[in-house]
């Protein structure tokens, strides 16, 4: 009866707007005062969801790219992308998502993805004819790669959830991460030729390499983070200190776009961000707590279990769960409340816990850009200035092509698992 009350009061906190780190936190007291537990078990499982050395990257990995977007990144990954596929029809589009990717290697989140991006490529894709819905759907869907390419925010909660190697689930979110980027570009270019958007001129090699140069910086942050933590050189909680290190020197000597009067606003919103995800994660392992306490995560095995024990049946089951999840809840939050839930479900048909991983992430970053909680779709269509109804029938076909990626990556486990085993 409790479990229920827990429920309910979540669900309505959500719809009535409360954000959702609040809505974890407010339903938990609600379900500990009717329950007669001290409340001071609250603080207690915050920092015990807190106390770990892995998440101290997460603040390091926000203020890296916070840099690196404030030194100019941001206008020379799509100037460079721009340039390669402008003079494809619908290059615009095209661009769009190609930027998405590489900005995917800065951020790491998808919600900076959308307004980063967005807020240029939106107005410039309008301006050119683009159709307003479809210009707002292609930034909505695209951003979702963020979170798959490493470094990965969400990838990092995972890794600490789980006791895996980060370095193994960026790995890992490589492959899908491109592959989805390319499938979401085949319908962008579909829709682009069928609707008769315009392309623009095919620019010359030497204005290619000369973007190319200018983005390269920004784009090998990556591959320093990757390798550093590959080759052993650094933790990934040391990996993201030396990319804000590596962000201020590309920011302030090569590209010399990043002052020092620009620091204070950017170390002020890194920390707005990283208090606001450590909020989510400490009240969110509150919340889990409970549920385990209730045994909701034994109760959810034997469903799903009761249903089928065909290995088929029980991953689209859990990728149907995780699917309606990610339609309102946010992807740390529903990671650190159901990944302990399902990963035993799992694993009993044989998953890899980094191949669940993988899937996991990229069930939940999905629902970014689908109603009724979708951030992504919300912040690409307040900077189309369209409705939110328009940019979510445009979306469909985006989401059709991000469903057949999340079927191939959760029954084709060489996907995922190729690059973390070929670096074993």
């Amino acid at each position: 009866m409790l479990a229920v009350i827990l429920f309910i009061s979540f669900l309505i906190l959500i719809f009535i707007s409360v954000p959702i780190a609040f809505s974890l936190g407010i339903s938990s007291i609600i379900y500990l005062l009717m329950a007669d537990i001290p409340l001071s078990i609250v603080p207690q499982k915050m920092f015990a969801g807190l106390n770990s050395f892995v998440l101290l990257c997460i603040p390091g990995f926000i203020l890296a790219g916070n840099l690196m977007n404030a030194g100019g990144i941001t206008e020379r990954i799509i100037g460079f992308t721009n340039n390669f596929v402008g003079h494809i029809r619908g290059g615009l589009g095209l661009a769009n998502v190609g930027s998405s990717m590489g900005f995917a290697g800065i951020s790491g989140t998808a919600l900076a993805d959308t307004a980063s991006i967005g807020a240029v490529m939106i107005p410039a894709m309008k301006k050119e004819g683009y159709d307003a819905d479809f210009s707002a759907a292609v930034t909505s869907s695209s951003s979702t790669v963020g979170p798959i390419i490493p470094p990965s925010l969400p990838m990092i909660i995972v890794g600490t959830l789980a006791s895996v190697s980060i370095g193994d689930l960026f790995l890992a979110g490589a492959v899908p991460g491109v592959l989805l980027g390319l499938s979401l570009m085949a319908v962008t270019y579909v829709i682009s030729v069928k609707r008769k958007y315009p392309k623009g001129k095919r620019q010359p090699i030497r204005v290619i390499a000369k973007s190319f140069t200018g983005a390269f910086w920004a784009l090998l942050m990556t591959l320093v983070i990757l390798f550093g933590i590959l080759g052993g050189y650094f933790t990934p909680t040391e990996a993201s200190i030396v990319a804000v290190v590596y962000a201020l020197v590309v920011g302030m000597f090569v590209y010399k776009e990043l002052k020092l009067k620009d620091l204070p606003k950017i170390l002020l919103d890194s920390m707005v961000s990283t208090a606001s995800i450590m909020f989510l994660v400490g009240f969110a392992n509150l919340f889990g707590w409970i549920l385990v306490s209730e045994q909701i995560p034994i109760l959810v095995a034997d469903g799903i279990l009761g249903i089928s024990e065909n290995p088929i049946i029980v991953i689209l089951l859990i990728n149907l769960l995780l699917l309606f999840v990610g339609t309102f809840m946010e992807t740390i939050a529903a990671l650190v409340i159901l990944f302990p839930v399902l990963l035993p479900v799992a694993s009993s048909v044989g998953m890899d816990p980094v191949h669940f991983g993988v899937m996991m992430v990229l069930n939940l970053v999905i629902g970014l850009s689908t109603p009724p909680v979708g951030v992504c779709l919300f912040v690409a269509s307040s900077i189309g200035k369209v409705s939110i109804g328009k940019t979510s029938k445009a979306l469909l076909p985006f989401l059709g092509a991000s469903l057949v990626v999340l079927l191939l990556v959760a029954f084709v486990p060489q996907i995922t698992l190729f690059l973390p085993s070929l670096f074993k």
